[in-house]
């Protein structure tokens, strides 16, 4: 469990707004770091089967736990990876108003190579999520607080500031992922968010 400054996050999103633009929502710009950071940790991106046998995926496929009236269930979102921060944001929209309302379909209710639960969505500052098996591992998402932070001036002194934090949780299955593993995943996906701009775009073609 680490924690997470989002200040930077919530002032490019109040920007695009002033500017007549389409922000993406805070879960949008948090999924999108989290499955940025598995490009460079496909460890974490990983499903361990009954018969002992490891995959690594090549593609981030997206699981979302929604909250139901009939109970949790994890929509997939196909290629995540290759999408931007708003396009994710109304790709979450889009799978949980259909999963809530029973029109999701039931091949969209697996495949998933990585899951986030965002129980912040419900005030909880931090949880401590159960994987969804076969995967490897599951982020969860806190709410979003002002907290008084200790900020550094670059010369050995602090300030005392009030900064929008929150708690990013990984739960993981220790027969694949070590506790090094998950620290470095987690402070991969803290370094996204305080590069909040470079997760609107969409990921690039490679061209050969």
């Amino acid at each position: 469990m680490i924690e997470v400054d989002v200040e930077e996050v919530l002032r490019l999103r109040r920007q695009i707004v002033a500017g007549g633009g389409e922000a993406p929502s805070l879960l949008g710009f948090f999924a999108r770091a989290a499955v940025l950071a598995l490009r460079d940790h496909p460890v974490i991106n990983s499903a361990l089967s009954e018969e002992s046998e490891l995959t690594y995926f090549d593609v981030e496929h997206l699981g979302m736990a929604v909250d139901t009236p009939k109970g949790l269930m994890v929509p997939v979102i196909r290629n995540a990876g290759d999408l931007g921060a708003l396009e994710l944001t109304n790709a979450i929209r889009d799978v949980a108003e259909r999963t809530r309302t029973g029109r999701i379909a039931p091949e969209e209710l697996g495949g998933g190579t990585f899951t986030i639960t965002n129980t912040g969505s419900r005030k909880a500052l931090f949880d401590t999520p159960i994987i969804n098996q076969p995967q490897s591992a599951i982020l969860g998402i806190g709410a979003v607080v002002p907290r008084p932070v200790a900020i550094a001036d670059g010369e050995g002194h602090y300030e005392v500031e009030v900064r929008s934090m929150m708690y990013l949780a990984l739960s993981y299955d220790h027969r694949v992922v070590d506790g090094a593993d998950a620290a470095r995943y987690l402070d991969s996906v803290r370094g996204n968010l305080a590069d909040p701009q470079g997760l609107l775009e969409a990921r690039a073609e490679v061209v050969a």
